[in-house]
């Protein structure tokens, strides 16, 4: 008999063989590796912005798209969702463990594109326009059309995932009226969360520690519980309150408030307390045109957001003939991030939930591109090369590890 140590190995094909196996058996399973630092993905969206024909025209040409930290390895995720003429996807987040990215495919029919162009309003009807949102496994591509199950709208946005990862926040067109929802992670059991005497809300996030959530109902902030119980006016005495997220802590709110086109940062506590303007946008208008074309809807939204510690805020602001980019501490003490050329324009800044990077968006000689900066150093890096006629949106951390999860407000 021969000794354990004389005894011969396997041979390599066979070694092979079972490699394969066991690592198809991982992938069926789910069970993805974490990526390293090196790996980490930023999602974005690419779409065209000079197309004749208005927006519609732009919009249906935005396709959900992955890279890596250095900008190397793109690539477009769930293409197959793109089933039709017209049809479009966009990058809107990851889930907590990085594993799965939300997207959202998008359709409009082309005679209703029109009809909105002429009249310059959203007509956003059955039949007419269709929005879902999809739970798309990167290493397997498997998707879940989670607001397609039980069906309560044509129309869903804003999916995020709740701070116990065990439930979906979204948001729904019911009969004209956008509402926050919740729902199980298979798409069942969805319910409304808006409380009694409910108008037309947005901008719904959900504190870190899961007890409260907060949105803009009829451009005005309020907070309820996480079961939409115990609802409460934030009272600015502005006509204009939008976009309220949550500290890491989950203590303070942080929105923009004033009129619209004329906004600036405020804080207040979770309980309603504390009220107060953090920073001066210069009068920036508060959101990005993000094609070179007439659109109705001007643009995207571009909003403070919390650094990951909760100790700071990045922003946007109006200086000179330029949008800058800003960080500024809880104690009032801004400085500037971004010193670019006249005419160009930053947007979109958004932290990695290390709290060691930001992404952004900046328009430069024409073309908006999406950056990298260090927050150590402020040493910056340009992600995509994008030419004349192009724009990348919308970017979005993949988390590296639970851990990083803790200080990050949900918010979509």
């Amino acid at each position: 008999m021969l000794s354990q140590r004389n005894r011969p190995s396997p041979p390599t094909h066979c070694k092979q063989i079972l490699w394969i196996v066991l690592v198809s058996l991982w992938l069926e399973l789910g069970l993805t590796l974490r990526p390293t630092q090196a790996e980490r993905l930023i999602g974005y969206t690419e779409l065209h912005t000079n197309l004749p024909g208005g927006r519609h025209a732009n919009v249906r040409t935005s396709r959900a798209a992955v890279m890596r930290l250095n900008g190397t390895g793109r690539r477009l995720v769930a293409p197959q969702l793109i089933d039709k003429p017209d049809a479009w996807t966009q990058f809107a987040g990851w889930s907590l463990d990085g594993q799965q990215a939300v997207i959202y495919r998008g359709w409009q029919d082309p005679d209703n594109a029109r009809w909105e162009e002429e009249h310059r309003r959203f007509r956003m009807l059955p039949g007419k326009w269709e929005l879902d949102a999809f739970l798309v496994h990167l290493a397997t591509g498997r998707t879940s059309a989670v607001t397609g199950v039980e069906r309560v709208s044509h129309y869903n946005g804003g999916l995020f995932f709740m701070p116990n990862g065990k439930q979906l926040g979204f948001t729904p067109l019911i009969n004209g009226r956008s509402t926050p929802y919740v729902m199980d992670l298979d798409g069942r059991n969805k319910r409304d969360v808006s409380g009694k005497s409910a108008g037309f809300a947005y901008g719904y996030s959900a504190a870190p520690d899961g007890q409260s959530i907060s949105y803009h109902e009829n451009y005005q902030i309020y907070i309820a519980n996480a079961d939409g119980s115990g609802k409460r006016h934030i009272r600015t005495g502005n006509p204009f309150d939008f976009a309220p997220r949550w500290s890491a802590d989950s203590q303070w709110l942080l929105f923009v408030s004033g009129v619209r086109g004329k906004s600036n940062p405020y804080l207040v506590r979770r309980d309603g307390t504390g009220l107060r303007q953090l920073a001066d946008l210069g009068g920036y208008q508060g959101w990005i045109l993000h094609l070179d074309v007439p659109d109705f809807h001007e643009g995207s939204s571009d909003v403070p957001v919390w650094s990951a510690d909760g100790k700071s805020v990045f922003y946007t602001a109006q200086t000179n003939n330029r949008v800058e980019l800003f960080q500024i501490a809880l104690t009032g003490m801004p400085w500037q991030l971004t010193h670019s050329a006249p005419g160009s324009l930053h947007y979109h800044p958004t932290p990695s939930r290390d709290g060691q990077w930001l992404v952004y968006g900046g328009q430069r000689q024409g073309v908006r591109q999406l950056f990298t900066m260090q927050l150590a150093d402020r040493k910056e890096r340009q992600l995509t090369r994008l030419t004349v006629g192009q724009a990348a949106m919308w970017p979005h951390w993949q988390p590296l590890a639970l851990s990083e999860t803790k200080n990050t407000d949900q918010t979509r």
